[in-house]
């Protein structure tokens, strides 16, 4: 029986041009050049997989990185000449105690010349299973390493029994020390974005599932302050009336953290149509829904739109958004029994809409952080008025998607503005 499984010992010596074939060269210097400009890992290891059965036998590449906390390794790319595969992305391993811990562990390649050998001497394998069920015989494992730092593996197989020797390991190497650095940052980067998404997935649904009580026992506490149920004394009806003003605040907070769920899964134009009247259609159900805040504030409203809206191309439930985000700012931080002007200018290209009241405004040295997710202004005039810090990045977010802009002005003490501006027909409309 041929020798079923080989660790090379030691750290390799410096990679240097003599010890390469001129095509082993050429793959290497190339894959050099493409690093800087690959948008990410697939692209490297598709061009490797490409140019590698000339130089040595190679049917199949897998790459996968170390996680949790270098316990596992998990499967990120698969590349193969056939079909179909079964040991794909996101296959995890625990490595305690698995051959693979070598490899990682202690940095050291690994060939596998007979891997249904090795398979009948560890039945419990499970990715061994996977790959011999593919057709595959044999296998080269090298490291990954950033800064010396195991951080994953790449895998070469082969369909033929006994395909590598010693000689493939040196080349091996010396690709996956120049995949090394790009892959770890793709897969970082990849990692942060489903950790994003996976976050906002969650905000919405726990917001979600909060609205509906919360709503209902406003309700019921209304009811209650009202004399619906019977009579109530008038501390019974002051904690009742504070429970409605805190279950409105949790509803507006609910809201912010809905909204922001909604944004930050919104990456492209698929919901966008044809907006016939801004004022009518979004600006206009603003205010009524608002109506009760200014009149509680006794806020005076100015509002200036043009005789006829220009038609847009954008996301309605985004938009509203934006517009009713702005409104209730300019009620919340304006003052009370102030004014507040609602604007709305079209050109040929751009539609703007403003909101200007009379309130605290902002420092010109606080005006950076006004549109950052989760960021508050702490002046004390704005610290003691309720909000989430999200509002204003959602409309930030909202104005990328469509391609525009938006911006604030202040006179601090006296009055702040916020313009919204974005293209009546983005990029790919109109």
């Amino acid at each position: 029986m041929e020798h079923q499984e080989e660790s090379v010992s030691g750290h390799p010596d410096p990679i240097i041009a003599e010890d390469f074939a001129e095509d082993e060269l050429g793959i290497i210097n190339e894959i050099n050049r493409r690093v800087a400009a690959a948008n990410n890992i697939v692209e490297l290891v598709d061009f490797v997989f490409s140019r590698l059965p000339a130089c040595m036998p190679c049917e199949r590449i897998g790459i996968a990185f170390v996680e949790e906390q270098g316990w596992r390794l998990v499967s990120h790319y698969h590349v193969a000449s056939f079909a179909p595969l079964f040991l794909i992305k996101d296959f995890a391993q625990d490595l305690r105690g698995s051959s693979l811990e070598t490899v990682i562990r202690k940095q050291q390649p690994r060939i596998l010349n007979d891997l249904e050998a090795y398979l009948a001497e560890h039945p419990d394998s499970v990715s061994t299973k996977l790959i011999v069920r593919e057709g595959v015989h044999s296998s080269l494992t090298c490291p990954l390493l950033v800064e010396g730092r195991p951080i994953g593996a790449i895998f070469f197989s082969s369909r033929q029994k006994n395909a590598y020797e010693a000689r493939h390991v040196r080349l091996t190497l010396a690709i996956a020390e120049r995949l090394s650095q790009a892959a770890e940052k793709a897969y970082r980067i990849e990692q942060l974005e489903n950790a994003n998404r996976a976050y906002m997935e969650m905000l919405g649904f726990v917001a979600h599932e909060l609205k509906n009580p919360v709503s209902s026992m406003m309700t019921n506490a209304q009811l209650l302050a009202d004399g619906y149920l019977g009579e109530v004394v008038a501390e019974q009806r002051e904690k009742l009336e504070r429970i409605v003003r805190q279950g409105e605040h949790l509803l507006d907070l609910i809201g912010d953290y809905l909204s922001l769920a909604r944004i930050e899964s919104a990456d492209n134009t698929d919901n966008f149509s044809l907006i016939e009247d801004f004022a009518g259609q979004l600006i206009a159900p603003a205010l009524e829904l608002l109506a009760e805040q200014v009149a509680e504030r006794r806020i005076r409203i100015e509002t200036a739109y043009p005789e006829k809206c220009r038609s847009i191309y954008g996301d309605m439930a985004l938009l509203r958004i934006v517009v009713s985000n702005l409104v209730s700012n300019g009620i919340k931080y304006g003052n009370e029994g102030g004014l507040l002007r609602i604007c709305l200018t079209q050109e040929e290209k751009h539609t703007e809409f403003s909101v200007w009241n009379e309130g605290p405004g902002f420092p010109p040295e606080k005006q950076s952080q006004l549109f950052r997710r989760f960021s508050r202004l702490n002046t004390p005039e704005l610290m003691s008025r309720k909000g989430t810090g999200i509002g204003l990045y959602t409309c930030w977010k909202v104005a990328q998607l469509h391609a525009g802009s938006i911006r604030a002005e202040s006179k601090h003490g006296q009055w702040a503005r916020f313009v919204f501006r974005i293209p009546n027909f983005p990029p790919g409309f109109g």
